[in-house]
């Protein structure tokens, strides 16, 4: 008999008596929370900037005047805080018990594994059913407050937390990340149609790396090969494309904790304008 991973929503063992629900559940946020909408970001491998371009979306969405806060889904790898200079602990609110999320100089709202640890650099060394759970508790036992757009911030690959977020988070829609060479653009066509599979919308998708611009002549360099995003979009039919470049500016400012401060310029207003729309849309449903 095969071994019972408490997952009763993907469980396929018939007559289970262990079993105690017919199927997924969407979970509810914690009693003082309002989040409106929840977007997941995510890619089918990892290194491709998918926590980049978390930070920059939230970012950019916080300066368009709505509450944005951060799901740091990557559990077993954060690095959300480390990228937005955050590195207090969590804390609980006595009265209730409900974590307090952290809060960038930008005022996103984060909760991520490594606010929870003695040193930033302490390995998480979970099994599968550990990190989902801790995903639900990450938005069911936090006091979010009032959230226009959470984004959540998966780890690579399409197993256990995507899962997790597509079945138990009332998830809006996802937004995928890739990068130029075709072996990634393949791995993005798993994500997308897992996401079609269970009925999530695909908003968007960003190529990361998509070019580097020489800071002398101008001249933009494909030093990973030809962009395929475009293509990649239209194959899939994905309604919003955007680009971003091989730009060490990024690096520099996830490392001093200051990637809210990056100009995106309008990089990414294709994206940000496809998920407000959307948000607006199920607003007025």
């Amino acid at each position: 008999m095969a071994e019972c991973n408490s997952n009763c929503g993907s469980c396929s063992v018939e007559g289970c008596g262990d079993r105690t629900q017919a199927g997924p559940t969407t979970i509810e946020p914690n009693e003082q929370s309002n989040i409106k909408h929840v977007v997941g970001v995510v890619s089918g491998k990892g290194g491709v900037g998918k926590s980049l371009v978390t930070s920059l979306l939230a970012s950019e969405m916080s300066k368009r005047g709505f509450k944005v806060a951060i799901l740091d889904a990557d559990v077993t790898g954060p690095s959300i805080p480390k990228a937005f200079g955050i590195a207090n602990p969590l804390t609980a609110d006595m009265s209730t018990g409900a974590i307090i999320p952290a809060q960038s100089q930008g005022g996103v709202k984060v909760v991520s594994t490594n606010l929870m640890l003695r040193e930033d650099d302490m390995p998480v060394a979970w099994r599968g059913p550990v990190v989902s759970n801790v995903v639900k508790q990450f938005f069911n036992e936090v006091n979010w407050g009032d959230v226009d757009y959470m984004f959540v911030d998966m780890p690579p690959g399409t197993s256990d937390v995507l899962l997790t977020v597509f079945q138990s988070l009332p998830i809006d829609g996802i937004v995928t990340v890739s990068a130029p060479q075709e072996l990634v653009a393949m791995i993005v066509g798993k994500a997308v149609n897992l996401a079609h599979s269970m009925d999530v919308d695909v908003l968007g998708l960003v190529e990361n790396m998509a070019y580097y611009e020489c800071d002398e002549c101008g001249k933009r360099h494909h030093i990973f090969g030809e962009p395929q995003g475009e293509a990649v979009a239209a194959k899939y039919e994905i309604p919003a494309y955007a680009t971003l470049p091989l730009d060490p500016n990024f690096a520099r400012l996830c490392d001093e904790g200051k990637v809210e401060e990056y100009d995106v310029k309008d990089a990414l207003d294709a994206i940000v304008d496809k998920i407000e729309a959307a948000g607006k849309k199920e607003d007025a449903e």
